[in-house]
């Protein structure tokens, strides 16, 4: 009996400090006591994640004054379409003038648009929209492939993982991102030069072969991967895109 008793105060104190904890998680952010003009990215735009993952690094923004000073204690709200997980999604600007969400992305893969909001000393509403990309299964697949066989030729950007090759190459190879020169290629084209190397399409001997490293399911993988993080974004021939 004493056991049985001892036990239920455990499991009793337990529940009360879970509830504390959720408390102080849904605790009122601090009220706003600052307003700026301009909302700019500090960081975390154009990141690239698999479908239903937190991204990498989380999106900062900052609200500034008609001078370009930061602006702290300034208040912030993110939103972004269905699926899309903001953690905070409000606040106000630390002492940096920045304010910083934790964005899960949604189940479909695409380009998901995040919008941060701030309010003018006249309570008009200042916008910023910011860009995010979700990877389907395939796509992921490309982009393990992107990191094991280009990214460092192909990626001008050193990491503490990978030290790129990029600046050492005499022909400088398109970005993956690219979109104003390799949307401009069929797809065809890209297997061409993924197959056979750069002397297939006349371009640059630089470029190996990968037909006898790569099947033909991961060219496909790695081409639908270039496709999705194109910059402007690549659309797909034949297909009728409704204005707004």
């Amino acid at each position: 009996m004493t056991r049985y008793l001892l036990l239920l105060g455990f499991i009793s104190a337990g529940l009360l400090s879970t509830g504390c904890a959720r408390k102080t998680l849904s605790e009122p952010a601090p009220k706003a006591g600052a307003y700026g003009s301009a909302l700019v990215e500090s960081s975390g735009g154009k990141q690239v994640a698999a479908v239903g993952t937190i991204l990498p690094q989380p999106v900062v923004v900052q609200v500034n004054d008609q001078q370009g000073n930061a602006v702290p204690g300034a208040p912030v709200a993110f939103s972004g379409p269905a699926g899309v997980t903001l953690d905070p999604v409000s606040g106000v600007t630390d002492s940096s003038g920045q304010f910083a969400t934790n964005v899960s992305l949604g189940e479909m893969a695409g380009r998901y648009q995040i919008t941060a909001k701030t309010v003018n000393k006249a309570q008009k509403r200042v916008e910023l929209k910011l860009e995010e990309i979700a990877l389907g299964y395939q796509q992921v697949l490309g982009w393990q492939l992107n990191d094991q066989y280009c990214d460092r030729c192909h990626n001008s950007e050193s990491t503490p993982e990978r030290v790129s090759n990029y600046d050492n190459l005499e022909v400088k190879p398109h970005p993956f991102g690219e979109g104003g020169t390799l949307n401009k290629m069929g797809d065809s084209e890209l297997t061409a030069i993924i197959n056979h190397g750069g002397p297939a399409l006349n371009k640059s001997p630089l470029m190996p072969p990968y037909g006898y490293t790569l099947s033909k399911t991961e060219i496909q993988a790695l081409i639908s991967y270039i496709r999705a993080i194109s910059d402007p974004p690549y659309k797909t021939p034949g297909l009728v895109y409704a204005k707004n």
